[in-house]
């Protein structure tokens, strides 16, 4: 899949909505890509026909993406068709072909790689997504559980991938993320939250700020930031 160019500061992705309203509020606020949970654990989850509302409406411009964790392929495809997805963001161990079969459907995919656990970000060059979501992987579920970590050491990979930062980000303090990590997307669920699958639109709202501020304080990295949604 070609790699376009975002011109000023890293995209942004709102995950885990799980309410219409929540979602038309995160794209009026300049959201690039919207994540709609189906990974059943989860308490941000949401039903394929529950997600297919949601994505209707959506503006195009907005991508819709799905997460998923060690999803059989039909079972994801089925529920890309039904629910009208343009990406998917595998969370668990899917192994480089599994990827690979997505990309051929025409999707954007987006694989999860991990700090402290499987697969590991040292194993970025056996994959061949469109992009990777890189955080530190603590708690009890899949993905960043909320905890800040050591977002500088996310940086080798941005340097040479397309790469999404997650893991913890606030409004408060995405901006030094990106400063540390030089992605070119950033993905945030809990820190604009008011409860799980909830989202604060006032904190939606300073979090694009914060990451918009980011192009005007030169916090973008040299290079040119890669588009992914």
């Amino acid at each position: 899949m070609e790699t376009y160019l975002h011109p000023k500061f890293p995209q942004i992705k709102i995950c885990g909505l799980t309410k219409t309203g929540d979602a038309l509020k995160c794209a009026s606020a300049g959201a690039d890509a919207i994540g709609l949970v189906f990974f059943k654990n989860s308490p941000r989850y949401v039903s394929p026909e529950k997600a297919k509302i949601i994505c209707a409406s959506l503006p195009e411009n907005v991508t819709t993406v799905g997460v998923f964790v060690n999803e059989p392929f039909n079972s994801i495809m089925d529920i890309v068709t039904t629910s009208n997805l343009r990406a998917v963001q595998l969370h668990g161990n899917e192994p480089p072909k599994f990827v690979r079969d997505l990309m051929n459907q025409g999707l954007i995919v987006i694989k999860g790689l991990y700090m402290e656990s499987q697969p590991s970000i040292t194993q970025v060059s056996t994959y061949d997504a469109s992009a990777y979501l890189v955080e530190c992987d603590q708690g009890v579920l899949p993905g960043g559980n909320a905890m800040t970590w050591n977002w500088e050491d996310a940086a080798g990979v941005a340097e040479n991938h397309p790469m999404v930062l997650a893991g913890g980000l606030s409004p408060e303090n995405v901006a030094s993320a990106i400063n540390k990590a030089t992605p070119d997307a950033v993905d945030v669920s809990s820190g604009v939250e008011s409860a799980p699958g909830k989202k604060n639109i006032y904190k939606v709202q300073e979090f694009i700020k914060a990451v918009h501020i980011t192009a005007d304080l030169g916090s973008t990295p040299k290079r040119k930031l890669r588009r992914i949604f």
